[in-house]
């Protein structure tokens, strides 16, 4: 592949993983970039997210296959992980998720290839147009609640009608994070009595704004807040308290769902069986943790665990649900990490 005007060339792959709808770059990020940098896009790339090729050519693209991108390119983009056949050649620069990926993080550095790893983008001021987890968070926090609400054998919201007065749902996020502040104000909405949790102190103040009733622990329970802004590790005494203590919150509850999670750790064990049989059948909860090990401790990734007549859900790509939009906020995260670099 030329590149007759000496421009660094960016390639943008498809996505093979199964279910993943979303493209790393979209047309509209590529022709704010065009001036600096020559970019080429594999074929059918974002028709699954709802982007032609046509619109990419018209953005100064060029349509490309998957060969030729990885040979031919010095940056390559995608939002998953590559496969062995993905990989691109030695001294190329990738830039995807993946970042805490062993496995990936090896083979990447046998091959030479430099991974710009997007879990690992700093939680600093200068960042954040680059942060492509909290941007995902809070596609995945709506969706959570759409699924949890398809779920429930109960509306979200009162209805008054000649048949008799339908109750609101009740609703609880634990974590108040990115994802857990967007499922409440989703929640909100829809019309729910919504409830929020969450270790740290200073996100009752977050919890409260969105109109919903912070949750409070009795005890020295909570575990603050580290110096990136996420919940610090609990020790297995604390998680065990903190179970006990939201058990009997969560037993007048409808819909749960669950985002604490902790970079680099296994997801903190928040609702145990013992939990799950003091909740009303019926009920659902949606753990956006199953990736990491779920803060359910019946939580399989991908699949809808029923105990005790509760339904627990684990999605771990909510966002492809909606893979247009979240292509929109994910390429946006990577055109300003380029913007950046081409600098």
């Amino acid at each position: 592949m030329t590149n007759p005007t000496q421009q660094i060339v960016v390639g943008v792959l498809s996505e093979r993983a199964a279910g993943e709808r979303r493209v790393a770059l979209i047309p509209a990020d590529i022709r704010k970039l065009i001036s600096s940098a020559t970019f080429v896009v594999e074929g059918g790339a974002g028709l699954e997210a709802g982007f032609k090729d046509n619109a990419y050519v018209d953005a100064g693209a060029r349509i490309r296959d998957s060969r030729e991108i990885l040979e031919g390119c010095d940056v390559v983009v995608k939002v998953r992980p590559p496969s062995v056949e993905e990989t691109p050649r030695g001294g190329r620069t990738l830039i995807s998720l993946g970042g805490r990926d062993p496995d990936l993080g090896e083979r990447l550095r046998k091959g030479a290839v430099i991974h710009l790893a997007l879990e690992r983008v700093p939680r600093t001021t200068r960042a954040q147009p680059m942060d492509v987890l909290s941007s995902q968070a809070s596609i995945a926090g709506y969706a959570s609640v759409l699924e949890g609400a398809r779920a429930l054998g109960v509306l979200l919201p009162m209805l008054t009608t000649a048949a008799g007065t339908i109750k609101p749902a009740r609703m609880i996020a634990l974590g108040a994070g990115v994802a857990g502040l967007q499922a409440i104000a989703s929640a909100r909405r829809l019309g729910a009595v919504v409830h929020g949790f969450d270790v740290r102190a200073a996100a009752r103040e977050q919890v409260e704004s969105l109109g919903a009733t912070f949750v409070s622990v009795d005890g020295n329970i909570g575990a603050g807040e580290s110096a990136g802004g996420y919940a610090r590790e609990q020790s297995s005494d604390q998680q065990t308290l903190l179970r006990r203590a939201l058990a009997r919150h969560l037993a007048a509850m409808q819909l749960v769902v669950t985002t604490a999670q902790i970079p680099g750790r296994p997801a903190p064990l928040l609702i145990d069986r013992e939990t799950l049989s003091m909740m009303q059948p019926g009920a659902v909860i949606v753990d956006l943790a199953a990736e990491t090990g779920g803060n359910c401790e019946v939580t399989r990734p991908d699949q809808t665990v029923t105990v005790s007549g509760v339904r627990v859900m684990g999605p771990t790509n909510l966002p492809s649900l909606m893979a247009t939009d979240a292509s929109r906020m994910f390429s946006g995260n990577i055109r300003a990490l380029l913007a950046y670099l081409l600098e």
